[in-house]
């Protein structure tokens, strides 16, 4: 199904690789939203159909794609993984274990949608969500949702730390930042597929998840955010993150407030405020895709298993 080659040693330019992709590359009017799902997966062989047959099953008010990025898996995600036949499903797979946000960035650079939105595999968050978080982006009210975990209503979490750590990390977030998010680590960031490809992301573990609302704040952006559920799993269960993640969260935190501006900084700007001048208000106008940033390499799977090809952002 794969080569044996180290993935991160064959940049091949993104636009070479325009074949992998579930949804196809047509023009699209300027008020449409199609929406990519990424869902990294890493030796979730318990839960990655029900997870898949979760997301492909749910309703929405637009066109999607689901991008599953196995993440090296050797559990048997592979094979559970090729017997799921949809045309929205496309199926990257990682030949070694490169960590979360390494997945997501595969995700990032193979999806086809004008919004992105990771989603585990682990069943912890609900499909039914998706619909409420892509209203306001079809609405025209706003281009970046979060949905956020309002703790003690339509939630479970298995441990007080974790919930903590939320509050803690996001107080963080709101202080550098001068913002006032709710839930930095929430899953369901729906954010512009043209905005993630012009952030400098360069975390490959959970940090990226930090590393995305970090650049999404510090570019003048404020998520608009939307209720969600939630049911956490235990590590008994399969959960990966820990304190180490929580460290790495200050840190990247830190890092992408002291960077330096830089030119992705001041075309979002100068985008964000020609967007203001030129449109009525909630007046949403759509964005063009664009290449951008590093990304790692992946090898694409068709849905019959075969190998593809693989992909990479252009640097």
């Amino acid at each position: 199904m794969t080569s044996d080659t180290d993935l991160m040693s064959r940049p091949i330019p993104h636009e070479h690789a325009s074949h992998m992709h579930a949804v196809p590359d047509a023009p699209r009017q300027d008020d449409t939203v199609v929406l990519s799902i990424v869902m990294p997966a890493y030796n979730e062989a318990r839960t990655i159909r029900s997870a898949v047959d979760h997301v492909l099953g749910t309703s929405y008010p637009c066109e999607i794609e689901l991008v599953v990025v196995d993440d090296g898996s050797h559990d048997g995600t592979a094979d559970l993984l090729d017997d799921i036949t949809d045309e929205r499903l496309t199926v990257t797979r990682h030949v070694r274990n490169m960590g979360k946000g390494a997945a997501v960035l595969t995700g990032i650079s193979v999806a086809r949608g004008t919004h992105l939105m990771p989603f585990d595999a682990d069943m912890e968050y609900s499909a039914h969500d998706v619909a409420a978080l892509v209203q306001p982006v079809i609405d025209g009210r706003t281009d970046v949702v979060y949905g956020t975990r309002l703790f003690g209503q339509n939630t479970v979490y298995r441990s007080y730390r974790y919930k903590f750590g939320n509050r803690a990390m996001t107080f963080a977030a709101n202080v550098l930042f001068d913002s006032a998010i709710s839930d930095l680590h929430t899953c369901l960031k729906l954010v512009p597929l043209p905005m993630l490809r012009s952030m400098e992301l360069t975390e490959l573990g959970f940090g990226l998840d930090t590393e995305i609302t970090a650049n999404v704040l510090r570019l003048g952006e404020r998520p608009f955010e939307v209720p969600i559920s939630y049911h956490s799993r235990s590590h008994a269960d399969g959960k990966k993150i820990n304190w180490r993640d929580a460290v790495r969260c200050i840190q990247v935190l830190g890092r992408v407030r002291m960077a330096p501006d830089n030119q992705a900084t001041a075309n979002a700007v100068q985008e964000r405020a020609s967007r203001a001048a030129s449109a009525p208000r909630f007046e949403r106008k759509a964005q063009s895709l664009r290449g951008g940033g590093s990304m790692p390499v992946a090898v694409a799977v068709s849905r019959s298993g075969e190998a593809a090809g693989a992909s990479r952002a252009a640097e």
